[in-house]
C-alpha cells in the first residue's frame, strides 16, 4: 500500500509539473510535448504517442478546470 502512495505521489508531481510548463510555456504545443516527453523518459516513463496525447489532454483540462 505505500508503494502505491509513493507511485501516486509521484505520478501526481509528474502531472503538475508538466500542466505548469505548459501554462507558461510560450513555445508551440508539438515542442511542449516533446519536452514533456523527455522529461517522463529521464524519469522511467515510457508513453507512446497516443498515450501521450490523453496525458497533454488530461493536463490541459485540469489546467483549464483550475483557471
Amino acid at each position: 500500500m505505500k508503494a502505491l502512495s509513493i507511485v501516486a505521489a509521484f505520478l501526481g508531481g509528474v502531472t503538475l509539473g508538466a500542466a505548469a510548463g505548459i501554462l507558461f510555456a510560450p513555445e508551440k504545443g508539438e515542442d511542449t510535448r516533446r519536452k514533456i516527453a523527455e522529461v517522463l523518459r529521464k524519469k522511467g516513463i515510457r508513453l507512446n504517442r497516443a498515450e501521450m496525447e490523453d496525458l497533454v489532454d488530461q493536463i490541459a483540462a485540469e489546467v483549464k478546470d483550475a483557471e
